[in-house]
């Protein structure tokens, strides 16, 4: 007589079991979506700032020949430092650096190659400091005011992608959200690496 009440307690029991199994999938599939949706917002949160970091640099390679050109036209002899300047920029252009190739390796690439064109950049502004005819004119004057701008632009976009990159390498790495960002396939960013000179704007005032 007492065997439907012992089926009965059992099967209350399984139905507790899986009501429960059902609830905690429930709430793991609600953590991974908010979790797996908080890192997309900040994963395209540093693909922006990296589009703007690419954009202001790309701005100051655009003014160079402009520079180059003004220089040459009155000092076509400092050939050596003009060249150095073109070859700095070709070298620092040939590297197409996608938010999905962004690796410390290809980052530090990238980061010398604008170093070294800072450095030429500001050698070529120091021999211009020699040419009164030069840095008279108002074309020089204008570039300079532009470089200085774009420099100061520069700076910013750094700042605010490594804001970007700090805030999702948090998220990929704290627990919990770092269980959804090994399961997505999310992966640490690299950060720009402290460089004195790299941070040290070309000095374009005369």
């Amino acid at each position: 007589m007492k065997k439907p009440a012992i089926i009965g307690g059992a099967i209350a029991g399984s139905t507790i079991i899986t009501i429960v199994i059902v609830v905690v999938l429930f709430l793991f599939g609600m953590g991974a979506c908010s979790n797996y949706n908080s890192l997309v917002e900040k994963n395209n949160e540093v693909e922006n700032a990296w589009a703007a970091v690419q954009t202001q640099y790309q701005r100051r390679a655009d003014l160079i020949p402009n520079l180059v050109n003004t220089v040459k036209g009155a000092a076509a002899h400092e050939q050596k430092t003009l060249q150095a300047v073109t070859d700095a920029r070709a070298k620092a252009g040939s590297i197409n650096l996608s938010v999905e190739n962004l690796t410390e390796e290809n980052l530090q690439k990238f980061q010398q190659a604008q170093n070294e064109l800072s450095s030429a950049l500001k050698s070529l502004l120091a021999v211009s400091e020699s040419y009164p005819n030069i840095t008279a004119t108002q074309n020089f004057k204008d570039l300079q005011a532009q470089l200085e701008g774009t420099e100061n632009r520069i700076g910013t976009a750094r700042t605010d992608y490594t804001k970007a990159v700090k805030e999702y390498n948090n998220s990929v790495m704290k627990f919990p959200s770092n269980i959804f960002a090994a399961m997505f396939g999310f992966e640490k960013k690299p950060q720009f690496a402290a460089d004195e000179a790299a941070q040290t704007a070309p000095t374009v005032e005369f």
